[in-house]
């Protein structure tokens, strides 16, 4: 299960992420998203680990204090396209 995990302190690294969640199971991967610009964090993360593990940790970790933050953890949502051109206004014949 892909666990998304927000509201991370900015210092969180993969390391940090991988070592609270394997508390609850064998961790798969744990990645701190970043900016591409920057490098720095965008302040959340997801974690892989398998769906009976993943469970508990969510049941477990879901608005837990994290380095003096309250985290977020719940199961992670498929990526959308959302976006649009910037183009959608409502366009008249004339």
């Amino acid at each position: 299960m892909n666990i998304y995990v927000g509201n991370l302190p900015f210092s969180a690294t993969d390391e940090d992420l991988s070592n609270i969640f394997s508390e609850y199971g064998k961790v798969d991967s744990a990645k701190v998203i970043v900016d591409r610009e920057t490098g720095r964090s965008k302040g959340f993360g997801f974690v892989e680990m398998s769906d009976t593990a993943a469970r508990k940790a969510i049941e477990t970790l879901d608005e837990a204090d994290y380095e003096g933050k309250q985290i977020s953890v719940n199961e992670a949502r498929p990526k959308t396209n959302n976006r649009t051109s910037g183009n959608n206004f409502n366009r008249r014949s004339w």
